[in-house]
């Protein structure tokens, strides 16, 4: 019917348009006025509240609904699950949770670094409860034109509404991702009130969420900055639940491995208890990238399984990127060979068995690098393995200028990561200065940085020279290998003793 009334109106139009022009009327101002309304209405109807949520449509007869991602599908976030369930069991229990006078939660929040399975968590909700879900991005309803973004809210939350009700269903979660773009603090846009109106309407539709509903809705937002958020919806009664999404630890890490190995056929030798050990500090993104790039790897050699070597590449690569085309001269491989090679040594002191591999294949920003595989998650550390960690970074340069009597600029970032472990020792009381405050002086910091560093590079200055020869050495046979595992490194390192 309105398509109807619109093709009429606009034939009404066209009618008087020419008859103003038979009759000699300059219609050039009706022109531009009506070209001007047109593409306002497309902008506000086309980009405002017409089409932005279409996709998030639940299409009920044909069972599309209701998530199929469960809670088993998710590796590494088993307390992060216990409290997300135990919160959606008063969704699932309402009965119950009343007679006792337990208010309902409104809304949870997931929390964590990104690729943690924050997405994955909220789907697993709707799937645990048998909600409808609907998503959407927290920059999907900020817009310049003031009005837009709440109305999009008011949109989302009887979209939820209606959509639970077609598919019979009495639930229905809203998941919001960035929700910080949404819910950021306000005020901080003083020349764009849009922001502050929109967030607005999302606090009133949370509060309009009742005890007793027909369909009972739950908002769960995700974001990986909690600080950003407005206190207002954060308090009682809106987020009731702050639920951490973290790292896995390697436990976790190897359940993720585990999900995601499912479907590759992996060879003998693969053992995903180290690659979990190798891969500290990766989340469940990375895991799956790791994978999925270890069977790029079996493709590309014409092979039906995934080698342990495979894996190993793999991990380089999501670490450090792609091997690259570059070609450094004889005398740039040489000096990037023993910047390494002190590297590992400084590891091996430090540590025994830490080192994983080095390389002079480039990769990503880096010539040449030295891995080492973490003996264990470990999340405290010692001002002595603090100074070890330095003199592993140190030791590139000091092995440069030892060998070709200067350094060069490829220690840039070691420098800067020996710097920031000698500001972390310092802010944590562990230098000579004792316990600092926080609001310590800059110069006071500079000083205790710069002699943190000259007292950790004369201790790598003389645990190199002791192992000059071995340098040699093992760096001749960098230079014609290109690579050399941890154990072989160690091998040689043990021979040459």
């Amino acid at each position: 019917m309105k398509q109807l009334y619109r093709e009429i109106m606009t034939g009404i139009g066209l009618a008087v348009l020419i008859f103003l022009i038979y009759q000699g009327f300059d219609v050039t101002p009706l022109l531009v006025i009506g070209t001007m309304f047109f593409v306002l209405r497309f902008l506000i109807e086309g980009r405002g509240d017409g089409k932005k949520f279409e996709s998030l449509r639940a299409n009920a007869a044909s069972g599309l609904a209701i998530p199929s991602v469960s809670f088993e599908d998710i590796g590494g976030q088993e307390v992060a699950k216990r409290e997300l369930k135990e919160a959606l069991n008063l969704m699932r229990n309402e009965e119950r949770a009343r007679k006792l006078g337990i208010r309902p939660l409104k809304g949870i929040l997931l929390a964590g670094p990104p690729g943690t399975g924050k997405t994955l968590m909220a789907k697993a909700a709707a799937n645990y409860t048998d909600s409808v879900f609907l998503s959407a991005v927290g920059s999907e309803f900020v817009e310049m034109y003031a009005g837009v973004g709440a109305s999009r809210v008011r949109k989302l939350f009887k979209k939820a509404y209606q959509d639970a009700d077609k598919a019979s269903k009495s639930s229905a979660i809203i998941f919001i991702d960035e929700i910080d773009v949404l819910g950021a603090k306000r005020g901080r846009n003083s020349g764009h009130m849009e922001y502050d109106q929109t967030l607005n309407e999302l606090l009133t539709q949370i509060d309009g969420i009742r005890v007793g509903q027909k369909i009972k809705v739950l908002v769960v937002g995700a974001t990986n900055r909690v600080d950003m958020l407005d206190p207002a919806l954060m308090r009682p009664g809106r987020f009731d639940r702050i639920v951490k999404v973290d790292l896995p630890d390697k436990n976790g890490r190897l359940h993720i491995l585990k999900i995601h190995a499912r479907n590759k056929p992996l060879a003998q030798d693969v053992d995903l208890e180290a690659v979990a050990k190798e891969t500290f500090g990766f989340s469940g993104a990375h895991l799956e990238s790791v994978l999925n790039e270890a069977a790029i790897y079996a493709l590309r050699k014409n092979r039906s399984e995934i080698s342990a070597s495979d894996l190993r590449d793999a991990i380089e690569k999501v670490m450090l990127g792609e091997k690259l085309d570059r070609h450094p001269s004889l005398e740039e491989k040489r000096r990037i060979a023993y910047h390494e090679i002190g590297h590992a040594i400084l590891g091996e002191v430090n540590r025994a068995g830490s080192v994983s591999s080095i390389t002079i294949s480039s990769r990503g920003n880096a010539l040449g690098y030295m891995r080492l595989s973490p003996a264990d998650d470990q999340y405290l550390y010692t001002k002595d393995e603090l100074a070890g960690r330095i003199q592993v970074c140190l030791a590139g340069a000091v092995a440069e200028e030892l060998v070709f009597g200067q350094r060069s600029t490829g220690a840039v970032n070691d420098i800067e990561q020996a710097t920031e472990i000698a500001k972390k020792m310092i802010l944590s009381g562990l230098s000579d200065l004792g316990i600092v405050s926080k609001d310590i002086p800059q110069t006071i910091i500079h000083e205790g940085i710069t002699k943190i560093i000259k007292e950790q590079e004369q201790l790598v200055k003389e645990i190199l020279l002791k192992f000059k020869k071995e340098m040699e050495m093992l760096a001749s046979h960098l230079l014609e290998n290109e690579k050399i595992s941890g154990s072989i490194f160690r091998q040689m390192l043990k021979a040459a003793v």
